[in-house]
């Protein structure tokens, strides 16, 4: 009986110990990934922090994202992310377009697509 008693012990305690080992390293490890780069709340923030998505059709939406000091306006659908509008964190109210690039070599200050030149 002095044996199982001992045996249910050492169990308990090893038991014991390894779960003071999993908690300790745990919070060592969440501390060390907060001090990593900046906090995800501040401007210059080096962690992408997700403020709003907007459904635009069954597999679109429109999202904003704060990073690195800027706001993206992001258009993603199933097949792919694309960059609508950006602007500095703190100027302004509205997102400026992005340039979208034209084969054709021309860019657009708006963000929407050139318009084809008519067939001759």
């Amino acid at each position: 009986m002095d044996t199982f008693a001992s045996s249910i012990a050492t169990t308990l305690l090893a038991l014991a110990f390894v779960l003071v080992l999993a908690w300790v390293s745990l919070r060592v490890l969440k501390r060390l990934q907060q001090g990593r780069g900046a906090e995800a709340g501040t401007p210059g923030a080096a962690v992408p922090r997700f403020v709003r998505a907007l459904p635009v059709g069954a597999r679109e939406r429109l999202v904003i994202v704060h990073y690195r000091g800027h706001e993206w306006m992001l258009g993603v659908t199933a097949g792919g992310i694309s960059v609508l509008a950006r602007e500095p964190l703190g100027e302004g109210t509205g997102l400026r377009p992005v340039p979208v690039f034209d084969p054709g070599g021309r860019q657009s200050e708006h963000g929407d697509r050139p318009q084809a030149s008519p067939l001759p």
